[in-house]
C-alpha cells in the first residue's frame, strides 16, 4: 500500500466526509494493506449510511466470510442483490448471486 495514496484518500475524506466513493476506496485500500478491521469499519459505514452504493455488498460479504461471519455474509449478499436489482445493475446482481449461492452451498459447477 502506498502511504501517500492512503494519506491522500484520508485528506479527501476530511473535505468530503459523506462521499461514498472515498469510503469505498479507503476500505479497499485497507484490504490491500491487510488491515481487515479498518476495511470492515469503512464497508459497514457504507452499508449503514450509503445503502444504495452497490459495490459495497460483494466486498463486505467476502470480508465477512474471511472473518468467519457466514450469517452476516449471507445477509449482506441478500441485501446487495436487492440493491443491485433496484439499481438495475445486472453485473453486480450476477456476482452477488454467485457468491450468495456459494455461501449457502448451492454451487452449480459440473465436475
Amino acid at each position: 500500500m502506498s502511504v501517500s495514496r492512503l494519506q491522500k484518500l484520508l485528506e479527501f475524506l476530511q473535505n468530503e466526509p459523506n462521499d461514498p466513493f472515498l469510503k469505498y476506496a479507503l476500505a479497499t485500500e485497507y484490504l490491500t494493506a491487510n488491515d481487515p478491521e479498518k476495511a470492515l469499519s469503512y464497508f459497514e459505514d457504507l452499508k449503514d449510511n450509503h445503502e444504495s452504493y452497490v459495490g459495497t455488498y460483494y466486498h463486505l460479504g467476502r470480508l465477512y466470510e474471511k472473518l468467519d461471519r457466514k450469517d452476516d455474509a449471507i445477509a449482506t449478499y441478500q441485501k446487495g442483490m436487492q440493491v443491485a436489482r433496484a439499481a438495475r445493475d445486472n453485473h453486480a446482481l450476477s456476482e452477488l448471486q454467485t457468491v450468495y449461492n456459494s455461501a449457502i452451498g448451492l454451487d452449480y459447477e459440473d465436475d
